[in-house]
């Protein structure tokens, strides 16, 4: 049997061990973050692709730089506020999805038994790479505002110096939650005070529907790096990622990056870059997107209140993918439910899968991109047959 420390450390993901069980056509899977099959811009990639292959053959299918593809690499820098510098694109690095860019900054700038702060509930895929580079996780309370910043700033104040605070500030992943104004405020000035570096995992941003999204990390703090994908606003499938950071930290991972894989794909590169930087399709594209997500997730948060509202709570989002439902019975353990629920066929995702010192046994992430209303409607259905009621 082969089983490496980093191995062990990482384990495995509850999500991704998931989606090999909902791939069964019977089971309605409300359990990944996977975009509307019927949202993904099949026609404008094909015409990207088409193009970098006439136009750039060798551009596309021969070996490029470990930064990334130029032109991709101004474009990002542009949509982060870099556009008025002649030489944005230095602070950004393409990676193969942001998963690589959080694998890669953590080892650039965190050694092994470093510290790391983040939420608790946190996104998987983050304790996942945190766990596999052999650094010691802060767990910090959140809420419906985000992590609680004045709990980090008393682990602060007792002497607790994480080198990362790791944050996904637009609708996180599980909770949904968007940290508020004031907190952004105050984590930037804890950084600037205590010298760590904040770690904002954007794939989400875009994707809002109600109110008016806060003021950027990076325009509050400049020990802010940003990570992004093209996966929710494009096409997961391209494994396209980057960084937005300062010239020395994106400097590093690419060395980094150079020893992992020399570079992401030149051709998914060029297909993300020609698809995204043609005039008017992202912004005709996000609302698409925004559309079909909010009345997606306004069906299902119905269908739950209307079919378990004795049974659970059901906040209503303003954007991103998720609801983080939790069951009213307080001795209720969501993990001890999914076998059932997998057995009717409706698949979610308990809280244990995102807890880092809390198991969040009440608690279930349910994403309502995939499916669309009528297989909402199924799973609920299938959710009120397992779910006890009081």
């Amino acid at each position: 049997m082969v089983k490496s420390l980093a191995v062990e450390r990482a384990g495995s993901s509850a999500i991704r061990d998931l989606l090999e069980i909902t791939e069964q056509p019977e089971i309605v899977s409300l359990a990944g973050g996977l975009p509307n099959p019927a949202t993904l811009p099949t026609d404008a990639i094909a015409r990207a692709a088409a193009a970098a292959l006439e136009d750039d053959p060798l551009g596309a299918l021969q070996y490029g730089p470990t930064e990334g593809y130029r032109p991709l690499r101004r474009w990002v820098a542009g949509r982060h506020g870099l556009a008025a510098d002649p030489h944005g694109e230095e602070h950004v690095l393409v990676t193969s999805g942001s998963q690589q860019a959080l694998e890669l900054l953590t080892r650039a700038l965190v050694d092994p038994g470093g510290l790391v702060a983040l939420a608790d509930p946190a996104y998987v895929g983050a304790l996942q790479a945190l766990r596999a580079a052999g650094v010691d996780l802060a767990a910090i309370p959140a809420d419906g505002d985000g992590l609680c910043v004045d709990a980090l700033a008393d682990r602060l104040a007792t002497g607790e110096r994480p080198a990362l605070v790791y944050v996904v500030a637009n609708f996180d992943n599980p909770s949904g939650s968007t940290l508020s104004a004031e907190r952004r405020v105050a984590l930037a000035a804890l950084a600037d005070r205590y010298g760590f570096w904040i770690v904002d995992d954007d794939p989400y941003g875009d994707l809002r529907w109600h109110g008016e999204a806060p003021v950027p990390l990076r325009e509050l703090t400049d020990r802010t790096i940003t990570l992004g994908s093209a996966s929710k606003v494009l096409a997961p499938g391209l494994r396209v990622g980057w960084a937005v950071a300062p010239v020395e930290v994106r400097r590093a991972m690419t060395t980094l990056k150079q020893s992992a894989d020399l570079h992401t794909s030149a051709l998914t590169q060029q297909i993300v870059h020609r698809t995204l930087a043609e005039p008017g399709f992202l912004e005709g594209h996000l609302v698409t997107l925004r559309t079909t997500y909010q009345a997606q997730a306004e069906h299902l948060v119905g269908a739950l209140r209307t079919k378990l509202g004795d049974r659970m709570t059901v906040p209503e989002p303003d954007g991103g993918m998720f609801v983080w439902a939790e069951l009213l019975d307080t001795t209720a353990d969501s993990a001890q439910l999914l076998d059932p629920a997998v057995a009717a066929g409706v698949a979610f995702v308990p809280g244990a899968a995102f807890g880092v010192e809390r198991l969040h046994p009440t608690r279930m992430r349910l994403s309502y991109a995939t499916a669309d209303a009528a297989s909402l409607d199924l799973a609920v259905d299938r959710l009120a047959g397992v779910i006890p009621a009081p």
